[in-house]
């Protein structure tokens, strides 16, 4: 019986059967959608939370950026080294947990400095997410089925995110963020506070059902070998730099417009148009989780198509054609005259953003022998934190603060900021297609 069941489980060429793994990357996904319910949280309650704590459009950006930052890049590379030696489900599941905890500690945070660390805590725990999710996401799915695989586990970033406004907006209803609440043993606490607590609670039940998904064969070039040195890891990308230089940078570049945007979006709309807080959810909320949604998954399985057609590059043209879209969208759409059409701008973002992820995030792992995986996706991670979501919100609050000196100048921020970072992105992501197509050419590593 086991040999039947064992036979059952893989496919003739080897990979896991197609049921047990889109079951991963559907449990992969739901714990990306969490830790975006997480992070995007923030984003409702920036007004709430810096009227409350009495501090600057700088130092919210810090809070939403910078301090989730600090310990996700300082712990993404070691959790990452341990991900290509060790089992990669156990650190996703521990991973969901202490940041779970985290979230949950933001919500009897009574000053900026004790929510500044609980968020550090936050990072610390989403450090170990990716890394390994994309690297065990390689070894369920041939590369020719990764995209359409990576843009289910993206559409986390989206579903998350959307999760986070709407339910933030549905408690905003009920509880306004600004009120007195009285919670047994914790005592009183602003409204802002029973957010952060109710959406710290899921994911001590997720880090949980994680055990239910197999930790998968380590397939393709060096998948039956030690975790090679670092020496060994800095010559391999040295010797492809191009292609890992160019797509990061590109897709750090892209990050920092949609963490930019995506921190300060629901403050652009309560000062420009005077949404509630509980408008704000519901229509920005429900714009991200159908835009966003369906953007990643028409793009993953778009760049799946191609690659299926025999166009070798298709997964990054499929992100090109994305890149070059968000250009006039991202700065046209804090101009608008009207709440409609910078809504409709805003979704056109979203789903061009997300269309963006299956097919660039696939290229790297196509191009890196499988013991190397988990530390690529470390580094991708660490350029796409350092630049899109510390430096994103910051900069934007640094323009709003310091070279307007006014927080209605919100909308010019914005655009100003996305008229620099898209064009370069693109500029970016030329130089990684040139790479990247030298690097299948000669000598793919994946699988």
């Amino acid at each position: 019986m086991g040999e039947i069941a064992m036979a059952e489980s893989a496919s003739r060429d080897g990979w896991p059967a197609p049921k047990q793994a889109w079951f991963a990357a559907i449990m992969l996904a739901a714990a990306n959608t969490l830790a975006f319910v997480d992070r995007q949280a923030l984003a409702l309650l920036v007004q709430p939370i810096k009227d409350d704590l009495q501090v600057s459009d700088t130092a919210m950006s810090l809070l939403y950026g910078l301090s989730f930052t600090m310990f996700y890049v300082l712990v993404g590379i070691p959790v990452a080294r341990l991900a290509d030696r060790a089992n990669r489900r156990n650190i996703v599941g521990a991973a969901i947990f202490i940041w779970s905890f985290a979230t949950a500690l933001c919500g009897v945070a009574r000053s900026f400095g004790t929510l500044f660390v609980a968020r550090i805590g936050v990072g610390a725990g989403e450090g170990g997410l990716s890394p390994a999710a994309y690297s065990i996401l390689a070894d369920y799915f041939p590369k020719e089925k990764l995209p359409a695989a990576m843009g289910v586990y993206q559409m986390g970033i989206y579903v998350g995110g959307a999760a986070a406004l709407l339910l933030g907006g549905l408690l905003a209803t009920v509880v306004p963020p600004s009120s007195i609440v009285i919670v047994p043993i914790i005592g009183a606490i602003k409204g802002w506070h029973l957010v952060f607590l109710m959406l710290g609670l899921p994911g001590f039940l997720l880090s949980a059902l994680m055990l239910l998904v197999r930790e998968p064969t380590r397939m393709g070039e060096g998948g039956h070998q030690p975790s090679p040195p670092f020496s060994q890891l800095f010559a391999h990308v040295g010797r492809q730099w191009q292609a890992y230089v160019g797509i990061s940078f590109g897709f750090a570049l892209m990050i920092l417009v949609g963490n930019a945007t995506g921190a300060w979006i629901p403050a652009f709309l309560e000062r420009k148009f005077g949404l509630t807080t509980a408008e704000i959810g519901g229509l920005y909320g429900s714009i991200t989780a159908v835009c966003g949604v369906s953007g990643t998954l028409i793009g993953g399985f778009a760049a799946t198509a191609l690659r299926r057609r025999g166009i070798a590059r298709g997964n990054l043209y499929a992100a090109l054609f994305g890149f070059v879209s968000l250009i006039p969208v991202t700065t046209l759409f804090p101009q608008m005259p009207t709440v409609a059409l910078s809504l409709a701008l805003i979704g056109a973002m979203n789903f061009l953003a997300g269309f963006n992820f299956g097919g660039g995030l696939a290229a790297l792992q196509e191009i890196t022998p499988n013991r190397m995986r988990a530390s690529v996706s470390a580094g991708y991670m660490l350029m796409v934190n350092l630049i899109g979501a510390a430096g994103g919100p910051f900069a934007i609050a640094l323009v709003t603060d310091y070279w307007y000196g006014d927080p209605q100048a919100l909308p010019d921020a914005i655009t100003l900021v996305c008229a620099i970072a898209s064009p370069l992105s693109v500029v970016a992501l030329l130089l990684g297609l040139r790479g990247y197509s030298r690097a299948i050419s000669s000598a793919p590593a994946a699988t």
